[in-house]
């Protein structure tokens, strides 16, 4: 069976995924057979697997790190929030269906067989289990019946690195506090601290470290700087929301859906040195982009109902009217067409019809059976601006309860407006460069001012990247005798 170790943090987005990812890519480079596990993520960025299976993305991001193709397996339950009170229930990458938070907590002990067979059959072909886990441990509303802190830890009998986030501030009562908050059998899974996201020179922290350690109970394994790596985020916590760029030679704007989902579909656009990749939430913000993209989303309906609200329905339109290209992803592209109706009450109440942006010639239906596959193949005849995407090769993923007429091909539409059901579409060779050397030609700009990427080989580099990070700042010997000691 596999060693393991765990990655709890004090608090959400305390930097977990990505020195989960980091330790995924050096047991990597060490000659080990690694793989990411994590029992219950809440997200809405999911992936589909080669067998059809949906799971977080946070462990699609570990396996690459880990060299490895994503496996359900290493995110058995996954929580995609419908509403403040409620999520989508996914086990063993199949939909279960919606469940009220109460409902869930009420069943989690029902869910322990499927975590710990999926854990136990990874333990069984790797060599190290690289474990993360969610939110905080201390979390003590929530301990009874946890299958996903120390519950797991206890579980499958792993140690835990405690990560904080010092750039949050207030790093030494986050971990202390957590610690206190444990039960003694609690703490005593926790094998050393780590503070995460550090600027500037460690020596001003050793005072606090030295008292850090006593009250703690055990050593800083740690200290991690802020990195700058490009890897895909794992939810809306993400900082790209924020970035707040600036327009550039070629200009993309996202409109930042209040249920977005699958944000990092767009990632391929902020690798181009004069490219401006923003993620807009009102008419203010939307100016005058050379490209706009309508994201994926868990409640298309309500949505849409919002982007109506807001009076970014009114400007999309106008915009499209003048010739500007806009383009849909999954929910997107259901925004687009004439009609949205839900009459089994897949997303909304049973019944509901709404209008949508008129831009497509079609309506959507949703249903009660998920549509979730990998899909690849070559682009149709496309025409009007992106024509010189006909007979290009794509590759991607489809997740989405509504159905769009009987076909669902790579891309529809014409003149300037588009939309596909494809989640990833834009990550195949070449596909954003003739995406963007269209929109160059349109408005007489010089491609090859833009600067351009292999996207393999940077991928491959960023998980290098932070791999070497993560041996400098954290204590790898340290790190190996608590995998080593592991039963």
């Amino acid at each position: 069976m596999a060693k393991n170790i765990m990655i709890q943090g004090t608090m959400s987005n305390a930097g977990k995924s990505l020195l989960a990812a980091g330790l995924c890519r050096v047991f990597r480079q060490d000659g080990y057979k690694v793989a990411p596990f994590k029992s219950q993520n809440m997200a809405l960025n999911s992936f589909i697997t080669a067998d059809g299976g949906e799971m977080g993305r946070a462990q699609v991001v570990q396996a690459e790190a880990a060299r490895i193709a994503p496996d359900v397996r290493m995110n058995p339950i996954l929580l995609k929030p419908t509403t403040d009170m409620g999520s989508q229930v996914i086990v063993n990458g199949a939909v279960q269906g919606n469940m009220r938070a109460m409902e869930y907590y009420r069943r989690k002990p029902d869910f322990i067989p499927a975590v710990l067979e999926a854990y136990n059959s990874l333990a069984a072909e790797y060599d190290i289990i690289v474990i993360e886990g969610a939110g905080s441990p201390a979390e003590i509303n929530l301990k009874k019946d946890d299958i996903v802190n120390m519950g797991l830890a206890k579980l499958v009998d792993a140690p835990v690195l405690l990560v904080g986030d010092i750039d949050r501030g207030g790093v030494f009562a986050q971990l202390y506090g957590t610690v206190a908050l444990l039960e003694a059998d609690e703490r005593a899974r926790i094998k050393g601290v780590v503070v995460n996201k550090f600027r500037g020179d460690r020596a001003i922290l050793e005072p606090g470290i030295e008292i850090l350690e006593k009250l703690c109970g055990v050593p800083v394994t740690g200290v991690v700087p802020y990195l700058h790596v490009d890897i895909d985020d794992e939810d809306s916590l993400s900082a790209r929301f924020d970035r707040g760029t600036e327009a550039r030679l070629i200009d993309v704007a996202v409109i930042r859906l209040p249920r977005i989902s699958n944000f990092t579909d767009f990632s391929p656009f902020e690798r181009y040195e004069n490219v401006s990749l923003r993620y807009v939430g009102s008419t203010r913000e939307l100016g005058a982009p050379d490209l706009i993209l309508l994201p994926g989303t868990k409640s298309t309906i309500e949505d849409l109902r919002w982007l109506r609200q807001s009076g970014l329905e009114a400007a999309v339109l106008q915009a499209a009217s003048a010739g500007t290209t806009v383009l849909g992803i999954c929910g997107g592209y259901q925004m687009l067409g004439r009609k949205i109706s839900d009459p089994e009450g897949a997303e909304a109440a049973a019944g509901t019809e709404i209008a949508g942006l008129g831009l497509l010639d079609m309506e959507t239906v949703f249903r009660g059976e998920k549509v979730q596959t990998q899909t690849r193949g070559t682009f149709p005849a496309v025409e009007g601006l992106l024509a010189p995407l006909s007979g290009m090769a794509y590759e991607g993923y489809e997740i989405h309860m509504g159905r769009s007429g009987e076909a669902r091909p790579a891309l529809v539409g014409r003149g300037n407006v588009y939309g596909t059901y494809v989640h990833g579409v834009f990550d195949a060779a070449g596909v954003a460069d003739t995406v963007l050397r269209a929109l160059c030609k349109r408005s007489g700009k010089d491609f090859t001012q833009l600067g351009a990427f292999d996207p393999a080989a940077y991928r491959e580099r960023q998980y290098d990247i932070l791999a070497d990070a993560v041996r400098q700042s954290l204590d790898m010997e340290a790190v190996y005798r608590i995998v080593e000691a592991c039963n």
